[in-house]
């Protein structure tokens, strides 16, 4: 990922942005930070780039013309490397007057492969550059700086730990403050006696389970304490949860989106309820009655207004597509069974494959895929038709090969919304049990990380639907509705 800031003091970002987690991830070649000095394209032989604004008033305003040749500078340079997109490119300017900073925009932005910030000064900056270059408003919060330098700066930090390969432990990013609507729980090291404080014996104990459970508690106890406006989304969450788990099979993918802290709550009445992936961008809808599901998909369309519109949709009855259809001009694109592996315990490996790299015949090696194996993959797997789509959950570390004497011999992969799947072999290995090799390790991987695995099943793929049932995974006994923008 690529940041271009727009700025009056260059020295400050590249210095405030050189050090600790992000100036390594630069020395790596993961992101880049490109300060920008808008004094190098002001025409006025002072290198002035402000003046007094029409109308009067104090202080003093930044102009466009300076603002405008900086951030042409950026546009050029990129269509010149070949990245013109066909879209504008997505600029954010700092200013108290902008929607808050968050962690779910935090994640919206990370998506994008170049940034660019610009860092207001004095009293502003002339609106007519504004209305012609931004893309987004954003507050770092309620308070006035001397400049957009420090929120650019917390921002690049933010959107950086999105960036695949930035953190070296990949659950790290997602198992902390602000995710699944809770603070994150307190944190011990040595020694076990501090001032006469013990670290709580439980987390000395080596019951995992136990120590799990503490730290949900503790995390629960700390928000509802600290932040009550947190608090009481993931109360809402929690009772949508209970509804969900009346009928568990047909509502998996909803409940693992609340459970891996991934689900906003955009409807909620009894079993009604309306939920968007912060990960996929994908929307979630159940429903008792057609009536109360009607008023779902109106609230799912007012969000989608919002937040920049509805690409994919879920549902998980069929008396809601006709709905869908009129309402949000979406049509059908698969009809699928949800599977879900409901055993906590592992599932045996022997005799289908190796984790410890050693070579026995005709036994595979599964192992996690990079990007020189895309083209093989993307050329491979017909489901998605889209190479960016594959590139980012290998760069997320959710796409893992089975290899037969260093040659891939099959893929399988987890889905953004969650989803185990991506499943395919290669013709030359088809018949030698890889398909089940693959789904093992992805169901024993999900269950290592806390998941419940759960994948979904095409109506009338009965070679899936087999492998599923030999795994021990139990169907839903009704099929949930992928819809897709028109």
């Amino acid at each position: 990922m690529n940041f271009h800031i727009l700025t009056l003091f260059p020295d400050m970002i590249t210095q405030g942005l050189s050090q600790s987690i992000i100036g390594r991830a630069a020395e790596k070649g993961l992101l880049s930070i490109e300060a920008v000095n808008i004094r190098d394209y002001t025409l006025d032989k002072h290198k002035k780039v402000d003046d007094y604004p029409y109308g009067g008033g104090a202080g003093m305003l930044m102009q466009a013309q300076p603002v405008y040749d900086a951030w042409k500078s950026v546009e050029e340079k990129l269509d010149v490397a070949g990245k013109d997109s066909g879209r504008p490119l997505r600029t954010v300017y700092l200013t108290p007057q902008g929607q808050t900073f968050t962690q779910e925009l935090a994640k919206e932005l990370a998506k994008e492969e170049d940034l660019v910030l610009l860092c207001g000064h004095y009293e502003g900056i002339d609106e007519r550059v504004l209305e012609e270059i931004v893309t987004d408003y954003v507050s770092i919060g309620d308070y006035v700086l001397t400049g957009g330098e420090l929120p650019a700066m917390v921002m690049v930090d933010a959107i950086a730990r999105m960036v695949p390969g930035v953190l070296n432990n990949e659950v790290s990013g997602i198992s902390e403050s602000f995710e699944g609507n809770l603070l994150e729980y307190p944190q011990y090291s040595r020694p076990e006696e501090w001032h006469g404080k013990r670290v709580p014996e439980v987390l000395l104990s080596g019951n995992q389970k136990n120590i799990d459970a503490w730290r949900k508690e503790a995390a629960v106890c700390r928000t509802r304490e600290r932040r009550p406006d947190m608090y009481l989304r993931y109360e809402a969450l929690q009772a949508c949860l209970d509804c969900l788990k009346k009928q568990k099979l047909l509502h998996m993918d909803m409940i693992e989106l609340i459970n891996r802290g991934q689900a906003r709550l955009v409807y909620a009445k009894g079993a009604n309820i309306c939920l968007y992936d912060g990960a996929s961008g994908i929307y979630f809808h159940t429903a008792e009655t057609p009536d109360e599901g009607m008023l779902a998909l109106q609230a799912l369309r007012e969000d989608a207004n919002v937040t920049g519109g509805l690409e994919l949709l879920v549902l998980h009855q069929d008396f809601m597509r006709g709905a869908a259809e009129g309402m949000l001009d979406t049509k059908a694109l698969m009809s699928c069974y949800q599977a879900v592996y409901t055993r906590k315990e592992k599932l045996p490996i022997a005799g289908l494959y190796r984790l410890d790299g050693r070579k026995q015949e005709e036994i595979a090696e599964i192992r996690q895929l990079t990007l020189e194996h895309l083209d093989i993959v993307a050329a491979n797997y017909h489901t998605v038709d889209d190479a960016g789509y594959i590139k980012d959950r290998i760069e997320k570390g959710w796409m893992f090969g089975a290899f037969i004497e260093e040659e891939l011999a099959g893929f399988a992969g987890m889905h953004t919304e969650g989803s185990l799947g991506m499943l395919e072999v290669l013709p030359e290995y088809r018949g030698r049990h890889i398909g089940k090799a693959l789904e093992t390790y992805m169901i024993n991987l999900s269950l290592e990380r806390g998941m419940i695995p759960y994948g979904q099943v095409a109506e009338g793929n009965e070679v899936s639907r087999k492998l599923q049932e030999a795994l021990g995974l139990c169907f839903s006994k009704t099929m949930v509705y992928w819809m897709e923008k028109i």
